[in-house]
This record gives structure tokens, C-alpha cells and sequence, in this order.
């Protein structure tokens, strides 16, 4: 059975003061290979396999995600390809929808960068959402923003990647 994913992608103006109060989940991954894209996560405690088909636009794509045990993780871990990305995702609740907002803040060697992500049921919600002013550009369409990418090109820096935004990244440090 296919599942499609379709999300759109922000950078962030300036960080909710409350973040506390949303669900925190630890996340490291790597990838095993890019096109298709081959991942493996850890969520706090829990462990994917992922893979995520190429889709015909940057909005959507086939995407499974497969539970692996810890070992599984630990054993495909040093296989794989470019830099390993850690970060902390706030899950925040779009009010008055069904919708999550997936607020990442990454770690080094990618911090300050900070990105929401939106899942949708269909193009056409994704086409029409407008998100909270705390919202910066829409980075969906650069791909220099998918995670695939920023772990395999080394030369990757948040600073420069968001300077085309006139984005500050200076914000508060949330480690």
C-alpha cells in the first residue's frame, strides 16, 4: 500500500516563547542512500527504517516508514553516507485543524538552523495553508533544505543557505 507525503517546508522568524509545553522528540538520522532516499531514525526510544520514493514535485512523494530494533540502528548506522543530523522536533498543533506543526532545531554542525515542517492530506491544503507569523520563507522548493541533502553536502552551512532568506539565525539557544 503506497503512502504519499506531502508537506511543505519554512524557516522560522522567531521561535514560539512556549515550546515547553509541546511534545519533544529526540531525533537522530543518517542516510544509507539518496535517490531513492534510504534513511534510519531514532525518535527518543523508537527506530525507522525509511524509504522515501521520488516524487514528481517537491510537495509530494511515497514515503514508508518500517520500525527496526536499536540493534538494527546501531548496526546500519556507521554505513552510512555523509554527516549524521541530531535534532530536537516540537511537535505544535495547528489550532482549529487536524494539522501538526513539526518544529526542528538542529544540532551541530547545523545549528542555528531551525525549519517547520507541514504534513497535509492533499495538494490542495498544502497549497493553501498560511502559517503562524512566526513563520519565515518557504524553503520547499530549495533543496538545499531536505535533510538528504544537508547530510550528504558537507559543505553545507545554515548561515549562508538562509542569508538568500534574510533570515537571522541568531536566536535563543534551546539546548
Amino acid at each position: 500500500m503506497e503512502h504519499m507525503e506531502i508537506e511543505r517546508k519554512w524557516l522560522i522568524r522567531e521561535v514560539p516563547e512556549d515550546l515547553g509545553q509541546f511534545e519533544c522528540i529526540e531525533m537522530e538520522q543518517a542516510y544509507l542512500n539518496i535517490s531513492p532516499t534510504v534513511r534510519i531514525r531514532r525518535e527518543n526510544e523508537a527506530y525507522y527504517l525509511t524509504y522515501k520514493g521520488i516524487g514528481e514535485n517537491d510537495l509530494a512523494h511515497e514515503e514508508y516508514n518500517l520500525p527496526i530494533t536499536a540493534e538494527a540502528f546501531e548496526h546500519m548506522l556507521p554505513k552510512h553516507d555523509g554527516r549524521v543530523i541530531r535534532k530536537k522536533r516540537y511537535v505544535i498543533p495547528v489550532s482549529g485543524t487536524e494539522l501538526k506543526i513539526e518544529l526542528d532545531i538542529f544540532e551541530e554542525p547545523f545549528r542555528p538552523l531551525k525549519v517547520a515542517e507541514v504534513e497535509f492530506p492533499s495538494l490542495e491544503e498544502a497549497e493553501a495553508f498560511r502559517g503562524p507569523d512566526w513563520f519565515g520563507p518557504d524553503v520547499t522548493h530549495d533543496p538545499r533544505f531536505k535533510n538528504a541533502r544537508m547530510a550528504i553536502d558537507t559543505d553545507t552551512d545554515p548561515g549562508i543557505m538562509c542569508a538568500e532568506y534574510e533570515t537571522d539565525l541568531s536566536g535563543k539557544d534551546l539546548s
